[in-house]
C-alpha cells in the first residue's frame, strides 16, 4: 500500500508546508493551495513563516500547486486548512468546508481523507463526511474513508518539531486507522498513537490547548490579584516552582491560532449538547480581559510619573501573537495597542520580525522601521519576547526616551532591580 501511495496536502501554511515536505522523503506529495503568491513563493524554496529551509522545500517529490484537479492524482488527501472563531466566537468552519469541496469534487474511489484542522468532537464525521458525498457521489466507508490526526505543530520551536512530536490518528474503520498510522510512522520518529476513534481523537486536540487555556488563565487571574497587593507575581511563581509538582506556567497575553481559539470549539459542542461549560468559559473571559488589564495599567503608570496621558508618546515592542515568529494573526498586543489608542496616547509599533504588510492589513497598523524613530517615548512596553530584545539594557532604553520614563514588561524579560534604578518599571 505505502509503494503505490500519493498524497496530497491541502492548505501549505504553518501545518501544511512541514508536513508536506516531510512525508515528500517517503511519497510523491501534491501540496495544494488557493494562495497563488504562496505557491509561486514555495517553488523558489521561498517560506515566508521561516519554518522550512529553502533546501526541504525544492524537493523534487512535491509539486507545488493551485489546480484542484491535481488531487486526483492522490490516493491519500490530508486536509490542513485554518479553522477560526468568527466575531460571536462560534466556530469558523468556511476554509474546512471550501477545503472539503475541493476535495470532494477531485475524490477518487479508493482515496483517504484525513483531517488535521482543529475541529469539534463530530465534526469530521457529521460535518466533512456529507460534503464529500455530496461533492463526490461516492459513498463513505465503502468509495471512500476518512480519518483524523491532529496537527501538534509549535510555530517557533526548533525543538518540539513535527518528527519528534507523538501523532495522534485515527480512522473510520480499523484499517483506516492503520492505513494512517503506517503512512504517518515514516515520518514521525516519536511515534504514532492510534486513538480508538475519531471523535476521541478531534477531543484530545480541543482539551490539549483548552487546559493550557485555563492554566495561564489562573496565572493571569493571580498576576491581577498580585498586583492589587504589591506582590511581584514572577517573585511568587519563582518561589513556588521549587515544590516539584508545581506546574510552570507564566501569565500573559494569549493570542495566536490554537489556545485562544480551540476552548471556544468545544464550548460550541457542549453547549449544543444542553450542557454549559463554566470553567472553560471563565478562563476566556480572563485571557481576553488581560491586553485591558495592561493598558488600564500603562495609564496609571503614565500619571504616576507625571505625564500627560493624552498624546503620550508610547512605544510597543513586538505584534507577532508569539516570539520569534512573523505570523501577527489573532495576536492580543494588537487588542493592547487600541486599547491604548483609545486613551489618545500616540502608539509606536516595532517588530524585526514581524510581516509589515500583513500587519497593516490586519489591523490597521504601520510598523516603524527603526526603533528610534519616534523617540523620545515617554514609555516603552515590550509585549513581545523576541529574541533581538533579550540582551537590551537600561542604557537602551534610555536613549529612547524622555525624563522620567516608564517601562511594561510584560514577559518579564529584564532584571526588575536594574531597571527599577532607572525607570518606573512593571511586569505582569
Amino acid at each position: 500500500m505505502l509503494k503505490e501511495t500519493t498524497i496530497a496536502v491541502v492548505g501549505l501554511g504553518y501545518v501544511g508546508l512541514p508536513l508536506a515536505v516531510a512525508l515528500a522523503k517517503h511519497f510523491p506529495v501534491i501540496g495544494l493551495d488557493i494562495n497563488s503568491i504562496r505557491i509561486e513563493e514555495l517553488k523558489k524554496g521561498i517560506d515566508r513563516t521561516g519554518e522550512v529551509e529553502s533546501k526541504d522545500i525544492l524537493n523534487p517529490h512535491i509539486v507545488y500547486t493551485t489546480d484542484e484537479k491535481l488531487l486526483k492524482d492522490a490516493n491519500v488527501i490530508i486536509v490542513t486548512v485554518p479553522t477560526p472563531t468568527d466575531r460571536y466566537r462560534n466556530p469558523d468552519l468556511r476554509f474546512l468546508k471550501r477545503a472539503t469541496q475541493t476535495v470532494g469534487r477531485n475524490l477518487k474511489k479508493g482515496t483517504i481523507v484525513v483531517y488535521e484542522s482543529t475541529v469539534f468532537p463530530g465534526c469530521t464525521e457529521e460535518v466533512c463526511v456529507p460534503i464529500l458525498e455530496k461533492e463526490s457521489g461516492l459513498t463513505w466507508k465503502r468509495d471512500f474513508f476518512v480519518g483524523y490526526s491532529p496537527e501538534r505543530i509549535n510555530p517557533g520551536d526548533k525543538k518540539h518539531r513535527l518528527e519528534n512530536i507523538v501523532k495522534v490518528v485515527a480512522g473510520d474503520t480499523p484499517e483506516t486507522a492503520k492505513k494512517i498510522a503506517a503512512i504517518y510512522s515514516k515520518v514521525i520518529k516519536a511515534g504514532v498513537h492510534i486513538a480508538p476513534s475519531i471523535k476521541v481523537a478531534e477531543a484530545a486536540k480541543v482539551i490539549e490547548n483548552t487546559q493550557r487555556d485555563i492554566n495561564i488563565a489562573l496565572m493571569n487571574e493571580l498576576a491581577m490579584l498580585f498586583d492589587k497587593l504589591g506582590i511581584d507575581t514572577r517573585e511568587v511563581l519563582e518561589a513556588a516552582g521549587t515544590k516539584w509538582n508545581f506546574l510552570k506556567v507564566e501569565p500573559g497575553l494569549v493570542g495566536g491560532h490554537c489556545i485562544p481559539e480551540d476552548p471556544y470549539y468545544l464550548a460550541y459542542k457542549a453547549q449544543e449538547v444542553g450542557f454549559h461549560p463554566q470553567l472553560i468559559l471563565s478562563g476566556r473571559r480572563i485571557n481576553d480581559y488581560i491586553p485591558i488589564f495592561i493598558a488600564q495599567k500603562v495609564v496609571k503608570l503614565l500619571i504616576k510619573a507625571g505625564k500627560v496621558v493624552q498624546n503620550s508618546k508610547v512605544l510597543v515592542m513586538g505584534v507577532t501573537f508569539k516570539e520569534n515568529v512573523p505570523d501577527a494573526r489573532n495576536s492580543k498586543v494588537a487588542d493592547l495597542i487600541r486599547e491604548l489608542q483609545e486613551y489618545g496616547i500616540q502608539v509606536s509599533v516595532y517588530d524585526p520580525v514581524a510581516n509589515s504588510e500583513e500587519v497593516k492589513r490586519y489591523y490597521g497598523i504601520t510598523l516603524i522601521r527603526d526603533i528610534k524613530e519616534n523617540a523620545p517615548y515617554d514609555g516603552i512596553v515590550v509585549a513581545v519576547k523576541h529574541k533581538e530584545f533579550l540582551n537590551m539594557k537600561p542604557n537602551n532604553f534610555k536613549e529612547l526616551t524622555r525624563k522620567n520614563p516608564i517601562v511594561v514588561d510584560v514577559k518579564g524579560i529584564y532584571s526588575k532591580k536594574e531597571f527599577e534604578k532607572e525607570f518606573i518599571y512593571w511586569r505582569l
